[in-house]
């Protein structure tokens, strides 16, 4: 699967998730959702973000498709410095945090990865 689809349709069923049920979210990324009752509210913006962001890159081609994965490598670097900061703020615990920074730093790499990646010549028949 080509890098750029697989990171779409994750955003996508990522933010499905987020939209759908916030407070399961709220648990899978380990967060406080009893003691913060805006949370779930939250929760929803960042689904939606996903969602529109996911679906736009897949149906783009060309050079608005590298724009939009080099949108998404902003925002998931804006995700990975807001997940250090919770933690160096003592917001969430260490293992929480590394929990939210590790899918933002992976997507980051990911997007990077796929933004510069070269492709191969196609190789030639000799006659």
């Amino acid at each position: 699967m080509n890098p750029v689809t697989g990171l779409s349709l994750g955003r996508i069923a990522i933010g499905i998730g987020a939209l759908a049920s916030p407070d399961l979210a709220t648990k899978l990324f380990r967060l406080d959702g009893p003691g913060n009752p805006q949370l779930p509210y939250m929760t929803r913006m960042f689904g939606s973000r996903e969602v529109a962001l996911g679906a736009i890159t897949l149906v783009s081609k060309g050079a608005a498709r590298r724009k939009l994965v080099a949108l998404g490598i902003a925002v998931d670097g804006a995700d990975a410095y807001a997940g250090l900061d919770a933690m160096k703020s003592g917001v969430v615990t260490r293992t929480t945090g590394i929990g939210l920074v590790a899918p933002a730093v992976f997507a980051v790499v990911s997007g990077a990865l796929a933004l510069f990646a070269r492709t191969k010549p196609a190789k030639t028949a000799t006659a």
